[in-house]
């Protein structure tokens, strides 16, 4: 087998350059066509808005699917985007020269701040068709609004934070009271808590962004043209309504942290990106000077929310003086850049520009670009026309870039769904490994490719990497179909083969111990493996090969024992001597062709533990099949040993209850050699009933007579009914023996005399012992004196039988006495019976004139009749049809005869004249008189009145319709 794994490794270097020239032609590495069938749909989609605007639009703002547009001077458009068939129209109000400078809409698209250049500041909530103006803020140019979006609702803001081109942070609450809308001033208060500024005194503030973190903890971001600050502070539970002073309070005396550039574009502009799912934004993008600052926000963080920080600076095209970037929008992976006649989009992972969307210039300059943080939709307006960008699966080519930057495990994540790209991934995350000596890693992932097997395998077997090679074969194991049974059998066999090797090396090497001990677990866990269990079932002659070979006798056996092959590991014992634990596999598994094959070896070293295990086994185990082992064992065996399998006998016989005729004659025969005291014991308990004795009888027979048990033998004759030679044994051993067979057979009176003839003979003949012989004359009532006297010798006097011969003579008259008595009431008994016959001839009895027949109730004078003692009467021939049919068949049969008989008497003679008495003139010679023919048919058919006698009762369970008549008599009926 090895040899076999060795062709296959050099076939591997043959075949990889065949998968080389095949790939120089075009072959792809992996089993996946990654074709397109259509054009995919871009990441941004733009949609121009069907909308041409009456007057110039001057801004444009979003949320949550509400857009509000400032047109011309005077004039304020808001459109809900579920219905945009219904648009709302309000009018500013302004007589002025005032116009929008900025607008600003809260998260819930409810409250909308229009900021006008003239340092004022207008209110217009969604449920009025009214605007105010908020006469606190008056002298001040907005220039951005840190909304609440914690303590906001839909008629009140909560404290929000404003600020304005003089670098001022006032913290501001406005209010729609409930009752009358605008009967009080919508701004409740307005008061200053900041000033931000720059090294060159106060900065507008371009940006202000309010975010709640963990325990309480409040981040507020302001950006001004090149600064960004960050105030951290903490807000007591409860009082969060009075506002944020006491967090700027803190950095009264002191700068907070900030982060300051260079250049300057003379404004700055900051997006975040908030996740469907998420009340928090989770990356910010500052677009400023000299790039664009990105990074993600770490709530965790004490001191500061941005982490992972990075600039990615402006696009070549892109000039600060000349083409500056007007607005930035953050998606998840991209931001966008507006220029004055394109869009820009970068991704935030490489700093790439992937798209990019010029604008005719008969739509206008760009003015503008807002994202509804709520529905992910980027709009973007001129002064003529309004578009709105779709984003759809803007995670499409991430996993590419992910990849790229070697972040593999984000790679896969964006592209699980995706096989053909995941393999991409995968592969070279596996060469990526493998260039820095990750073998095993590299392994893992090479196993998840489809790149070529040959292939990948050579690697590794050039770079002496068998550990990492392993891995691959079993990941590659663990990935194949069940249908794939040629490549599973390949890869089994192989990584046997590479265990066996790896343990070998090991084993030699006392430093690597826990290694070896590990990558034995290892190998016993392939080997024991669900998956791999047919495979190996199925090849296991190739794997007992390859043990073989490397002599690796340990997991021989445990393979064996997986493998259920528990006859090999049996063996495998009795090979090397262990005898207890070749018994120990048996008892565990309980195999009974196991036991018939194993149990003549281990019965011949333990015998005790063995029976043991029989007996444990119970009636599992057939005990026809273990005698062989027992025959074997006993002949060789000391009678200390044949205990034992008389003790497994006995189990079989007394507790098993086992009724097997082989089982009791070796039981028997053991007995006949070691015990003779158990056997005679043995066959008196199994009875004398030759039904219910599972032993052969002349099997036993001959085996006693061999060993000389007599008794036994007089017990077998008993049994077989072969009392004369019971008997005649028995007085070889003792009379009283053959004096209890004697009598055995006790419904054979001839038999019973003749075989205490036997003993009487015995007695006197051969014991010449009169007294003896007299006591079997009292012991047997069937001998007399006179058949005892012919055994006596001719010199024996009267005087030894004086007392038995007048106890015989007292009997006879007894008995002459008695057969007197029994003939004396003989006599009387027949003088009784003459009396009542004739007494019964005389008996008679009336019948009336008008009587009549029971059965077909005529006169009964008309025709022959019977008179019954019961009172019932009959017609002869009424009676005669009542009885026939329940009659026996023989009976019927010969009243038939007797009828026919008596209508031969009854025809008339050819001689005119006829004796008076023909009825009594016998018919000749064995012929009977017609007199007694009549008696006989009397017999018959009034032995008893039909009504009163058994036959009415016999009748009960009768049908009334005989059933073969069934089907006649009912179609009688129709």
């Amino acid at each position: 087998m090895a040899s076999i794994l060795d062709e296959y490794e050099d076939s591997l270097h043959r075949s990889v350059s065949v998968q080389q020239s095949r790939a120089s032609v075009g072959i792809p590495h992996s089993g996946y066509v990654n074709a397109r069938l259509e054009k995919e749909t871009p990441i941004f989609n733009k949609q121009r808005i069907d909308f041409t605007p009456p007057e110039k639009i001057n801004s444009l703002v979003v949320s949550s699917n509400q857009l509000c547009m400032s047109l011309g001077k005077d004039t304020l458009l808001r459109i809900d985007l579920g219905k945009p068939d219904e648009p709302n129209q309000v009018e500013l109000g302004r007589k002025d020269e005032a116009k929008v400078y900025k607008m600003f809409l809260d998260h819930t698209g409810s409250h909308l701040l229009i900021a006008l250049n003239t340092s004022e500041c207008l209110y217009l909530n969604r449920s009025v068709q009214k605007v105010r103006a908020l006469s606190r803020w008056k002298g001040h140019l907005i220039e951005s609004v840190g909304w609440n979006k914690f303590l906001g609702s839909e008629t009140n803001t909560g404290p929000i934070l404003v600020g304005t081109s003089q670098g001022q942070i006032y913290e501001a609450e406005i209010s729609v009271s409930e009752g009358s809308l605008f009967s009080t001033n919508p701004d409740q208060y307005f008061r200053q808590v900041y000033t931000l500024e720059e090294e060159s005194g106060p900065a507008p503030v371009c940006c202000l962004e309010i975010e709640r973190g963990m325990e309480g903890k409040f981040f507020i971001i302001a950006t001004t043209r090149k600064r960004l600050f960050q105030f951290v502070g903490k807000v007591p539970e409860g009082t969060e309504q009075q506002g944020f002073s006491s967090i700027f309070a803190v950095h009264a005396d002191h700068l907070p942290s900030f982060r300051e550039f260079p250049a300057n574009l003379g404004f700055s502009e900051i997006a975040f990106y908030t996740p469907k799912l998420r009340s928090n934004p989770r990356s910010f993008a500052w677009m400023m000077g000299n790039g664009v600052l990105y990074g993600t926000l770490d709530y965790s963080r004490p001191d500061s929310i941005l982490s992972d920080e990075r600039v990615w600076v402006y696009p070549p095209d892109i000039d600060i003086t000349l083409n500056k970037p007007i607005s930035i929008v953050l998606t998840q992976f991209h931001f966008l850049l507006l220029l004055s006649d394109r869009v820009k989009a970068v991704c935030t992972l490489n700093g790439q520009v992937v798209f990019q969307d010029l604008f005719l210039e008969k739509f206008g300059s760009l003015t503008r670009m807002i994202k509804d943080p709520t529905v992910q939709q980027i709009w973007i307006h001129t002064e003529k026309v309004v578009f709105r960008y779709h984003v759809q699966r803007e995670s499409r080519d991430v996993w590419k870039m992910y990849m790229n930057m070697n972040k593999f495990d984000l790679a896969k994540e964006y592209c699980k769904d995706r096989p053909e790209c995941l393999d991409i991934v995968l592969a070279k995350e596996a060469e990526h490994c493998f260039q820095n000596k990750r073998y095993l890693d590299s392994a893992k992932c090479y196993a998840l490719t489809q790149n070529y097997f040959e292939e990948i395998a050579l690697k590794f077997i050039e770079a002496k990497q068998e550990e990492a090679l392993m891995e691959f074969l079993i990941k590659k194991l663990s990935n194949l179909k069940p249908s794939e049974k040629t490549q599973t059998t390949l890869l089994t066999t192989w990584l046997t083969e590479l265990y066996l090797n790896w343990l070998g090396i090991l084993q030699g090497d006392p430093s690597q111990r826990n290694l070896y001990l590990d990558t034995r677990e290892k190998f016993r866990t392939f080997l024991s493996s669900p998956k791999n269990k047919d495979c190996l079932f199925n090849n296991r002659a190739s794997i007992y090969e390859l043990l073989a070979s490397h002599g690796d006798t340990e997991h021989m056996v445990y393979f064996a024992v997986i493998m259920q092959d528990y006859e090999r590991v049996v063996a495998h014992h009795c090979q090397h001597d262990e005898y207890d634990e070749a018994l120990n596999v048996l008892s565990r598994h309980r195999d009974e062709k196991l036991f018939y094959k194993f149990s003549p070896v281990l019965i011949q070293h333990i015998p005790k533990k063995v029976v043991d295990t029989w007996i444990s086994m119970g009636s599992r185990l057939d005990a026809r099949n273990l005698i062989p082992a027992l025959v074997n064992y006993s002949q060789s065996a000391s009678t200390q040993q044949i205990n034992e399998a008389i003790r497994y006998m006995e189990f079989c016989v007394y507790q098993l209850e086992e009724t097997q005729q082989a089982i009791h004659n070796y039981l028997l025969s053991l007995y006949a050699l070691c015990r003779p005291d158990s056997l005679l014991s043995y066959l008196e308990q199994a009875g004398t009933n030759p039904n219910r004795i599972h032993y052969d009888l002349k099997y036993a027979l001959r085996l006693c007579a061999e060993h000389g048990h007599h008794r036994a033998c007089v017990h077998v004759y008993k049994v077989m009914e072969l009392y004369e030679e019971a008997v005649d044994l028995a007085l070889q051993v003792d009379v009283d023996l053959a004096k209890s067979c004697a009598d055995l057979p006790e419904d054979d009176e001839e038999l019973r005399k003749k075989l205490w003839l036997k003993i009487a003979r015995h007695v006197v003949q051969e014991e010449k012992d009169v007294k003896k012989a007299m006591a079997c004359l009292s012991s047997c009532a069937l001998l007399k004196i006179e058949d005892v006297l012919p055994f006596f010798p001719d010199f024996v006097t009267i005087d030894h039988f004086k007392e038995a011969i007048c106890n015989s003579l007292e009997d006879y008259n007894k008995h002459i006495e008695e057969l007197k008595r029994e003939m004396e009431e003989a006599t009387q008994s027949a003088k009784r019976i003459r009396e009542d016959i004739q007494e019964m001839r005389n008996k008679y009895g009336s019948v009336e004139p008008q009587e009549k027949c029971a059965a077909c109730d005529f006169p009964l004078l008309n025709r022959p009749f019977y008179l019954f003692l019961c009172g019932h009467m009959f017609h002869y021939d009424c009676l005669l049809q009542a009885v026939f049919p329940n009659l026996p068949a023989y009976k019927q049969a010969k009243l038939e005869d007797l009828q026919k008989k008596l209508a031969a008497t009854s025809q008339p003679s050819k001689s005119h004249h006829r004796p008076k008495d023909a009825d009594t003139i016998s018919l000749g010679k064995g012929q009977q008189s017609r007199e007694q023919i009549k008696a006989d048919i009397d017999d018959i058919v009034a032995a008893e009145c039909v009504y009163c006698g058994e036959l009415m009762i016999r009748s009960i369970d009768k049908p009334f319709i005989d059933p073969q008549k069934y089907e006649e008599e009912m179609q009688s009926w129709l």
